[in-house]
């Protein structure tokens, strides 16, 4: 069973999920480890297992599946189909599904990676799709503008958990302006007047400390990623989102899919991270 095309925008449907659900967003992370950690076999029918049971263990208890494209499509046309399978059985199970393949180019380029996942009839349409804007904020334009078409959401690597990202979201544009502010202001400027929030968020890790120099209230929700496994729990939201804390969707992967195949220890490590995050959230 295929979901319908969405009929209101990602912003007003995700609010909608976290206030109903919490803002758990938990990855489906199928790497070879984990594959095995299961006692699942590194092939696409470890994969299948994986990921069906994932969605069957925590589609009606978390807000949004962030699914890693990398892990099916290293197995082919066989991974791909297994991952349009996911999608489609998440969202027909009333989850958010956001397409985590950090697609960025130019033009006809762009296009196409956004017809791919936020055109709806496509084979992997999802509600939201990670985004990357290092040849340009402009160079998204494809991307920003089928989103508003088809009600489906971006988030754009802003200022990710990685080390590594700090050399160019952190370099200092001729303005005086770093680059991760400058796209949090582009995103800002995209949601302006979006009620109940607004479609395009941004990547901001959870891990990253104290962030009171950036302005995270770009009306739009801010995905944490590093939280379990990176370091970071739920009681640093607060203290590295500030204000903007409400409109935080925590990503948590290893952190719970480490408790599979038990469906039971799945749903139990995801409802206890929900629950440290609502507190720490209404603290």
């Amino acid at each position: 069973m295929t979901a319908p095309a969405p009929t209101a925008p990602f912003g007003a449907r995700l609010r909608a999920a976290m206030d109903d659900r919490g803002p758990l967003c938990v990855g489906i992370d199928p790497h070879a480890a984990l594959l095995d950690s299961w006692g699942l076999s590194d092939d696409v029918t470890g994969l299948e297992t994986f990921s069906r049971t994932v969605v069957e263990a925590l589609a009606d208890q978390v807000a949004v599946f962030k699914p890693q494209a990398a892990f099916f499509e290293r197995f082919g046309s066989r991974g791909i189909a297994v991952l349009e399978r996911t999608v489609a059985d998440a969202r027909a199970a009333g989850t958010l599904v956001l397409m985590d393949a950090k697609r960025g180019d130019i033009g006809s380029t762009m296009a196409a990676y956004a017809e791919t996942f936020l055109r709806p009839g496509s084979p992997l349409f999802s509600d939201a799709l990670t985004v990357s804007p290092y040849l340009g904020y402009g160079s998204l334009k494809p991307a920003v503008d089928l989103a508003r078409e088809s009600g489906t959401g971006l988030f754009v690597l802003a200022l990710t958990s990685n080390p590594e990202g700090a050399e160019v979201q952190r370099a200092v544009r001729e303005d005086g302006r770093g680059v991760g502010a400058t796209m949090l202001a582009h995103l800002a400027a995209e949601n302006a007047g979006a009620e109940p929030m607004g479609s395009f968020g941004a990547v901001v890790g959870a891990t990253l400390g104290d962030l009171s120099s950036f302005d995270l209230d770009i009306d739009g929700p801010l995905l944490a990623p590093g939280i379990g496994a990176q370091g970071a729990t739920a009681a640093d939201l607060p203290k590295v989102f500030g204000a903007a804390v409400r409109n935080v969707v925590p990503n948590v992967s290893r952190g719970v899919l480490r408790h599979g195949p038990s469906v039971a220890a799945l749903r139990s490590s995801a409802a206890a991270f929900a629950e440290e995050i609502r507190e720490a959230v209404a603290a």
